[in-house]
């Protein structure tokens, strides 16, 4: 009989010939790779190897970096330096070059809360001139500063960073003394030309606008690609804008000005080109052909095809600029609707209960789509004499498809990102959920992956889909092809600044869309977002009555402020914390696409605040979108009187 060996006063139990197998195994794969870790880092051999030469060599897993950062034995490193502006509300992020390289933030900013975003494209500066020394009654001024303050959100959209100009920059300038020799007996229409170019000359050249003078094209235009490299190294100019446009350095610039002031033609013209041309000289300019995305509000354009607005510019200007201004809202409106002539996507992941969560999305996809209010409906931009123009009983087409597509170029599409806890309570219509559900029962990463199902099909993880879903917000191509804001969040103040026009309000739409001039009335809500079938099972009318109060709940319990740059009015309890905290561990795909939705507004947000900011102190505050909302222009036109 076997002998039965004894250990601390119990039985040791007899190995088998499995458990000699496995004992063996493991002991060959310890010496293994003992022998691959304690290798010396030099295979020479000899007596001259001594123990202060050996060097452990550490596995590399992959060249891939999102591999290496896995590994286990790298060594550990610092947190990237803070960048200047990285944090609004409560947002913070790190601009880099690689932030499609890691699907996951925190591998890079080892911060949870700090996101990798694309490094801020640099908005190349377009002046323009506005003559605050004339005399002006103040409704023709306040006309003129929401004119300026269109200019402006056109020209942001496109991702350029609009300057109104004054006289103030113009005096900065060495030659203004030479010009002061000569505005005696010169036409008051030349002396504010010759300002609008003093002016531009000591802001460095670039870009100078005429204030009438309006982006009208796709973002990807070829004209507004090369304006927006803001490279000028010749003074250019472009057929048919005649002083719409100039583009040129500032050596180019100063030579044209002392051109123009040595001109003995300044009695008799009335702007700067005319003095240089006067006697069809060799003109200094480099002439471009007439560009299509652009479009020049010029009196002479006024005249012959908006008769009806220039009628009304003569008779009462006050009146007539707000007509203009109205117009050129509308045609800017027009061409992004000509531009995107598919419709508007309004994504709704996991559609069975989501219709209440994405109703903010399609009530801005109905504003979109809705005609603008304009002097004259049926015509079309001075660049676009061949549009479609809008016609309420055939708007553009409004989809609610569960995945996202970017097949077409003229489609757009309107996002709403969901926190992970907001998208589970919705998805399983649960009010409270526990960490044993969160772990056995509900579907990890579920709204990123049913968004992205089309893109990278099925089987696919969630990294590989949050860089997709990365792409469609901060790419070139997709945020000007479309936007995102977060579920629990109200819509952002940005939008008419992401556009380009001001979007219509809810009070001027037309009785149930039909009427081809919006009449003003008491606000009108849009029908609730439609429900394909084809994008899964259609929600009882129970459910849709359980849906607004479970993501009022969600809201709570997520703790953002309902607006970005404000504090929430009430804090989630511990306990709700530790269930949102272990539903952002259970879907980081979902968790990271949340975080960098929300840190990309942000970082939007605060760029455009700090620049109106800025821009607000000069030529009075005049065009400025704050000036506007709280009064600032009438306060400085009270000054000017």
């Amino acid at each position: 009989m076997p002998k039965q060996y004894v250990l601390f006063g119990r039985p040791v139990p007899r190995l088998g010939t499995r458990h000699l197998s496995l004992l063996l195994v493991t002991i060959s794969l310890f010496a293994v790779f003992s022998l691959i870790f304690t290798l010396p880092s030099s295979g020479i051999p000899g007596p001259s190897l001594q123990v202060a030469d050996h060097k452990f060599s550490m596995p590399k897993f992959s060249k891939s970096p999102w591999l290496n950062k896995v590994n286990p034995f790298k060594h550990p490193s610092h947190e990237p330096p803070r960048q200047k502006n990285d944090t609004y509300g409560e947002s913070r992020w790190y601009s880099d070059w690689k932030w499609l390289s890691m699907p996951f933030s925190s591998s890079i900013t080892l911060d949870e809360n700090r996101l990798v975003l694309p490094m801020m494209k640099q908005r190349p500066p377009i002046y323009c001139y506005y003559d605050d020394t004339i005399d002006k009654v103040k409704a023709e001024k306040n006309a003129q500063s929401e004119l300026l303050l269109t200019w402006r959100r056109a020209w942001w959209a496109k991702g350029f960073k609009p300057i109104i100009l004054s006289s103030a920059e113009a005096m900065n300038n060495p030659m203004y003394e030479e010009l002061q020799r000569h505005t005696a007996d010169m036409d008051p229409f030349l002396k504010t030309d010759l300002m609008r170019w003093l002016a531009w000359e000591n802001m460095g050249g670039g870009l100078l606008s005429h204030y009438l003078l309006f982006p009208m094209g796709s973002h990807e235009d070829p004209l507004l690609a090369y304006l927006r490299r803001g490279e000028f190294p010749k003074l250019t100019r472009w057929k048919d804008l005649d002083d719409g446009l100039f583009a040129g350095p500032k050596a180019d610039i100063a030579a044209v000005i002392k051109l123009a002031m040595a001109s003995p033609h300044l009695k008799v013209v009335k702007g700067l080109l005319a003095a240089i041309d006067y006697d069809k000289n060799d003109s200094p300019f480099t002439v471009d052909d007439t560009p299509a995305s652009l479009a020049f509000y010029s009196a002479a354009i006024i005249d012959t095809k908006y008769h009806k607005v220039a009628d009304v510019i003569t008779n009462a200007r006050a009146d007539g600029l707000k007509q203009l201004n109205q117009l050129i809202t509308s045609h800017l409106h027009l061409t992004w609707q000509n531009l995107f002539s598919d419709g508007i996507a309004v994504v709704k992941p996991l559609p069975h209960h989501t219709t209440h969560m994405i109703t903010p999305g399609y009530e801005l996809a109905t504003r979109l789509t809705h005609c603008p209010a304009s002097p004259m409906p049926t015509s079309c931009p001075p660049n676009r004499p061949n549009c479609a123009p809008c016609v309420s009983s055939h708007p553009l087409k409004i989809g609610t498809p569960a995945h996202y597509r970017n097949t077409s170029s003229t489609l757009y599409t309107i996002g709403t990102v969901p926190h992970p806890y907001t998208a589970q309570t919705l998805n399983s219509m649960r009010e409270k959920i526990d960490i044993r559900w969160i772990r056995r029962e509900s579907d990890r990463d579920a709204w990123v992956t049913d968004l992205t199902k089309e893109l990278c099909g099925t089987g696919v993880s969630g990294a590989p889909r949050v860089l997709r879903f990365k792409e469609a917000v901060a790419s070139d191509y997709g945020s000007s092809h479309s936007v995102w804001f977060l579920a629990e969040r109200e819509l952002p103040d940005e939008l008419d600044w992401h556009f380009g026009f001001a979007i219509p309000t809810a009070d001027t739409w037309a009785d149930e869309g039909r009427s081809e001039t919006p009449v003003p009335g008491p606000e009108r809500r849009p029908p609730p977002p439609p429900h394909d079938l084809k994008d899964g099972p259609l929600a009882t009318p129970e459910e849709l009555k359980l849906e607004p109060g479970l993501l009022a709940r969600a809201k709570h319990v997520v703790g953002i402020s309902p607006k970005s740059g404000t504090k929430a009015s009430t804090k989630p309890t511990k306990e709700e914390v530790t269930i949102r905290e272990a539903v952002e561990a259970w879907n980081l795909a979902d968790t990271e696409a949340w975080r960098f939705a929300r840190a990309y507004l942000a970082r939007n947000t605060m760029e455009r605040k700090k620049w109106e900011e800025e821009e607000a102190k000069y030529a009075g505050g005049v065009g400025s979108e704050k000036g506007r909302r709280s009064g600032w222009g009438e306060r400085w036109l009270d000054k000017e009187d």
